[in-house]
């Protein structure tokens, strides 16, 4: 039991190390990470602008932030893309939310770190900061399925 306990915790650690050094924030390239978000929700899209799918949802995913109860919900777009394309995608189809970009040589081991099994984008977690639940939706999202993630992972927590 020990030596899972110990293994879990290794692991827990590697990921956040991993996520600390790989992400920053978008035009300015400070170094960023997940802690700093402080909503108890935390809603996290990876995305690309390559992504057909990406690319649709994230006018909605503007919105929807948007509505949102200042502090009640931080939502940042991962962006696993070159600093060109992002910079010309986000001048056409501007976004609510902050976006940091994925700066590392790994992105599927990154993205597996979070919970996505197969790589693919998009992808989306939405997670209860306090309890950790976290809900995982690869493919896109839209207002609806981000208030569903959001009120399960709330729930779990009560």
């Amino acid at each position: 039991m020990m030596k899972s306990a110990a293994f879990a915790a290794a692991l827990l650690l590697a990921c956040t190390a991993l996520s600390a050094a790989d992400l920053a924030a978008f035009p300015d390239g400070k170094a960023r990470d997940f802690p700093e978000l402080k909503a108890p929700v935390r809603v996290v899209n990876f995305w690309g602008s390559y992504c057909k799918p990406c690319v649709k949802e994230m006018p909605e995913m503007s919105a929807w932030f948007k509505k949102q109860k200042k502090g009640s919900v931080d939502l940042v777009g991962i962006a696993v893309d070159r600093k060109e394309n992002i910079a010309a995608f986000l001048q056409k189809t501007p976004v609510s939310y902050p976006v940091w970009l994925y700066t590392g040589s790994d992105s599927r081991s990154f993205m597996k770190a979070h919970g996505n099994t197969v790589g693919a984008l998009p992808f989306t977690t939405v997670e209860a900061v306090k309890c950790g639940k976290r809900e995982a939706i690869l493919g896109g999202v839209d207002a609806k399925k981000l208030d569903e993630a959001v009120k399960k992972v709330s729930a779990a927590c009560k």
